[in-house]
């Protein structure tokens, strides 16, 4: 996990639950943390990827044998974009628990909100960072992830093996702070052999061109719909490249403004019916993703790597080894 951030210490003295009762949720506020207890009923278990504690997945998720489940939330306060509000005397942190079975634009089918409140150390300030820091002037704490899941996206694979075809569930995601929502995007993905890329090292494109899913031309890998604009869901097919052999997936995050979407800021999937490409977050966008069959990214030097530090992480996944046997 890697972290381009600012870390405010709080000693919390006074700790206080949300004022809401809900007997199947069970709020735990720490000094700098906060535990959730979230006991589901049947109708929302089939998909723990839609169940959020603000941008946060569950850390968590135990099914139970009535058919019920429980999904767990573990997370320091800095995190999962809680909003911080300071006080003469408090300061109070605040978020929403919800469970949201179709993407967005559908509205959330439950929420619940959830709040902790410290007492505000004496001589308590704001902090402020500047660029060099590692975070960004204006949009607050960036923390990437990025993960392999298992089939059904319920947690981490319990196996690094994949036979040919198969299809190996990626996730990746941004916790933000203090600025306006952000959407996640992939610049880049290839496979190597090696977990450093070297002039000389041979390489399998999966997603190219500034976010076009290049991979998908030949095979069934997509972007799946998304649920938050903090996370994307890759259902990657695996592929015929160093069968056998323990292989790396290497890629380039971007966290980027949601209504600036443009031709080198996007995600895009290849319809195989249509033989066109397709916006992933505005089929009616479609548009951007003309380039992909060409070149994207001729634009003013405004690329990723002149953007303001923290926006962009370079992600490493693996190993994880294709086999020919469907065993």
């Amino acid at each position: 996990m890697n972290y381009l951030c600012i870390f405010v210490f709080v000693v919390a003295t006074a700790l206080e639950k949300s004022e809401d009762s809900n007997p199947d949720i069970q709020v735990t506020c720490e000094e700098q943390s906060i535990h959730v207890k979230w006991k589901l009923d049947k109708s929302m278990t089939g998909n723990p990827a839609r169940l959020f504690l603000g941008s946060c997945f569950p850390s968590q998720f135990l099914n139970m044998s009535n058919g019920e489940a429980e999904a767990d939330f573990h997370y320091p306060l800095s995190r999962c974009a809680f909003k911080r509000t300071a006080t003469w005397k408090y300061l109070v942190y605040e978020n929403t628990l919800s469970y949201r079975p179709l993407p967005k634009p559908n509205p959330p089918s439950f929420t619940y909100p959830v709040t902790c409140v410290n007492d505000r150390p004496k001589g308590w300030t704001p902090a402020f960072q500047s660029l060099s820091t590692g975070a960004i002037q204006g949009h607050g704490e960036l923390a990437f992830q990025m993960a392999i899941l298992n089939h059904d996206f319920s947690g981490p694979a319990e196996s690094s093996v994949f036979p040919l075809g198969s299809f190996v569930p990626i996730w990746a995601g941004v916790d933000q702070q203090g600025h306006q929502p952000l959407v996640l995007l992939l610049e880049e993905c290839v496979a190597s052999t090696t977990l450093e890329i070297y002039p000389d090292t041979l390489i399998y494109p999966i997603i190219t061109n500034k976010g076009c899913l290049v991979d998908g031309q030949k095979s069934f890998s997509k972007f799946l719909p998304r649920s938050h604009s903090s996370s994307l869901l890759l259902h990657l097919q695996a592929f015929r490249f160093a069968v056998g052999q323990e292989v790396y997936i290497h890629c380039k995050l971007i966290a980027w403004d949601p209504d600036n979407l443009n031709d080198v800021k996007k995600a895009c999937n290849y319809n195989k019916a249509t033989g066109e490409w397709e916006l992933l977050d505005d089929p009616l966008q479609s548009s951007l993703c003309q380039c992909c069959d060409s070149t994207c990214g001729v634009r003013e030097k405004r690329d990723t790597d002149s953007a303001p530090q923290g926006l962009v992480l370079k992600s490493v996944l693996g190993p994880l080894r294709v086999t020919e046997d469907s065993a």
